[in-house]
């Protein structure tokens, strides 16, 4: 049989390590705020539904994939088919072109 001293030892030892356990997985789950600053920060280069979809699934901390960001000439050929689809030419091909380019939700694939 231990001691009293002993066992009041190891009782306080138990509850010191499951104490520091205990905070420590509380310092591994980000705060409410440090989620929201993290997507954020992940987020700064996309806008509109694109955001909005990633902001959502990242808040609830599910793992969001990056999208692959298109090249300009990824972008250029694309806005290009999709202008040609619509048989734009002229000034309207150029203004569509234009905005094609500024947008980030350009797709790959001509719209029909």
């Amino acid at each position: 049989m231990l001691p009293y001293t002993s066992m009041f030892a190891l009782t306080l030892a138990l509850a010191l390590g499951a104490t520091t356990a205990t905070a420590r997985d509380a310092a591994k789950a980000p705060t409410p705020q440090q989620r929201m600053a993290d997507c954020n920060q992940q987020a700064s280069d996309m806008t509109g539904a694109q955001r909005k979809s990633f902001m959502s699934a990242c808040l609830k901390g599910e793992a969001v994939a990056m999208p692959a960001k298109q090249t300009q000439q990824e972008k250029m050929t694309a806005c290009n088919a999709q202008a040609g689809s619509r048989n734009l030419k002229g000034a309207d091909r150029r203004i569509f072109v234009s905005t094609c380019l500024r947008s980030d939700d350009t797709v790959s694939t001509p719209a029909h």
